[in-house]
């Protein structure tokens, strides 16, 4: 049986204009501002004006991932449109896809099958031009903090110990290291320098935690880029920075509107990566769904490990945010992988594969449910191969802890697969939420709070942070950082910071390399194992394949 392509279901699909979508989630047209026919941003204004109480709020996240694929962007967004096939008004609210895995490796961030959000073309390329500007703030940012050093340095600065990057959105290894300012006394200081992936910009972490334009210039003016000779913070403040950034950023900074396949009102805003920053979608995006409608289906990036536990350490935590219910995706055939399977002999039932590598989905339950005290649910994306034997092996597991498990269709059957779904996601969402707890108290120190999430979340047993990690702890401390979440920043295809301790290890050491503040997104950045900011391609992009015909017509993006 020949399958369609996921951009082949996508242009099949007879989009509404996005007036129309904006009328169903009852956004007034002075709230609207039109970029085309079927995209829209839309004034954060409405927040304060619609009267209406806010919606529940559900939190999709994963096993760890595999090359099998587990479908989280694609259960989301069924799950809304579940929802609304069950009668329920929901709103979805996702994150940007950068342009560095659409060329890469990992494809867009649009869903897929029958669950998607469109014009999945443009989510997954250029957009409304947000990353654009972030690009611009961060490299606006970079040529001021150079500027100044090149004009007299009356803030002191040490070019050796400036901390920003210049970004793009892209996978370029060759950007990592740089030395620039070379050619003499015209062309600035020679240092050294590099590039992050636009992504891993703070200005992207400081843009999806701001609620409001006052937020944002705050947030902004306490990013640190460097340290003066007497080892004193210098800020994006200090260098008269924030006024230009938060003109570039103001348009960027209001959601933008799109649709599923089937209509749904989808948010689609902001896209930090979950294994080097905090991996959520803007949070006036999430507010806005939220505010907009009686269900809130948001994601958070990679497995529960990164994404889950970021959204709710850090989102929630700044925010007030509290998940009514939290979906666990997985797929049997990932599973197995985990239980040791290669990819090509996922095909066939194998009970003894899954039983090898099920304690990775019930540890992230177990997670949810025990650590952050929220009620779960699992959700297994059926493959044609998942067997009966198999499937009810994980329903009885998932059983001993308290957790439903259901099926769920919607890649090859859209929200009418997502119905049961929908149904115990709305019965979960009258259960109590109210014992909520992080899993770490913020006000410990570093170290502390590093071992709680290495303890609690991953089971590890401990953390060896390097001589290097510990000196910037104690700067970091001295500076009165040291009351900030943690964001940490490690593999994530393994609950250690091993890519090749797979499933569910335990008693590991995390080994921590780095250690840094950003400021203004509110946090404490925490690098372990080979973890990079700025990715590069693999050996066969996929690039390769993208092409636009005559007409305009891209293919090769799925």
């Amino acid at each position: 049986m020949a399958y369609l392509s996921d951009i082949e279901i996508a242009r099949r699909c007879e989009m509404k204009r996005i007036t129309s979508i904006a009328e169903l989630a009852g956004i007034d047209d002075k709230y609207l501002e039109q970029y085309g026919k079927y995209k829209a941003k839309v004034d954060p204004a409405i927040l304060n004006d619609c009267g209406r109480k806010d919606g529940k709020l559900i939190l999709v996240t994963a096993i760890t991932p595999t090359p099998a694929g587990e479908g989280k962007t694609t259960t989301t967004i069924g799950l809304a449109d579940g929802l609304r096939k069950i009668g329920k008004n929901s709103v979805v609210a996702l994150r940007e896809p950068s342009l560095g895995p659409v060329f890469g490796i990992k494809g867009g961030a649009a869903g897929g099958g029958y669950a998607q959000v469109v014009p999945m073309e443009d989510i997954n390329l250029h957009f409304t031009g947000d990353f654009h500007a972030i690009g611009a703030a961060n490299n606006l940012l970079a040529a001021m903090l150079d500027n100044h050093i090149q004009q007299g340095n009356s803030l002191g600065i040490d070019p050796r110990k400036i901390t920003w990057k210049r970004c793009v959105d892209m996978n370029d290894r060759q950007l990592r290291f740089v030395v620039d300012g070379l050619g003499g006394k015209p062309n600035g200081t020679p240092r050294e320098d590099g590039f992050d992936i636009t992504v891993a910009s703070e200005i992207m972490a400081v843009f999806c935690l701001s609620s409001s334009i006052t937020d944002l210039k705050e947030r902004l003016s306490r990013i640190v880029v460097a340290y003066t000779y007497d080892d004193k913070p210098v800020t994006a403040g200090d260098l008269k920075a924030v006024g230009a950034m938060a003109a570039l950023l103001k348009d960027a900074l209001k959601p933008n509107l799109v649709q599923t396949l089937e209509g749904t009102p989808a948010f689609v805003h902001g896209g930090p990566f979950a294994n080097i920053a905090h991996g959520c979608n803007s949070v006036m995006a999430t507010k806005l769904a939220m505010k907009l409608g009686d269900y809130a289906v948001t994601e958070a990036g990679f497995g529960a490990d990164l994404g889950a536990e970021k959204f709710l350490d850090i989102k929630c935590r700044m925010t007030g945010l509290k998940p009514n219910a939290v979906v666990m995706v997985a797929t049997i055939r990932a599973l197995k992988m985990h239980g040791g399977l290669a990819k090509s002999e996922l095909g066939s039932e194998n009970l003894d594969a899954l039983a090898k590598g099920i304690p990775n989905l019930l540890r992230h339950v177990s997670n949810i449910k025990n650590v952050y005290k929220l009620p779960c649910v699992v959700a297994v994306n059926r493959f044609p191969t998942d067997t009966d034997a198999e499937i009810d092996f994980i329903i009885a597991k998932c059983r001993e802890l308290g957790v439903n498990t259901i099926l769920s269709t919607v890649w090859a059957d859209g929200g009418e697969g997502g119905k049961e779904l929908a149904e115990e996601i709305v019965k979960l969402c009258e259960e109590d939420n109210s014992g909520f707890s992080f899993s770490y108290d913020v006000n410990d120190p570093i170290a502390d709070k590093i071992l709680s999430v290495v303890k609690n979340v991953y089971h590890g047993s401990a953390i060896n942070i390097t001589p290097a990690a510990e000196k910037q702890i104690a700067q970091l401390t001295a500076l009165g950082y040291d009351k900030l979440p943690i964001c940490i920043a490690k593999t994530q295809y393994s609950f250690s910071d091993d890519p090749s301790k797979i499933c569910a290890p335990e008693d590991f050491t995390v080994t921590i390399k780095n250690v840094k503040v950003s400021a203004g997104a509110g946090f404490v950045v925490v690098l372990t194992g080979d973890i990079m900011t700025m990715p590069g391609l693999p050996k066969v992009p996929a690039a390769e394949k993208i092409d636009v015909d005559e007409n305009g017509a891209i293919s090769g993006l799925f």
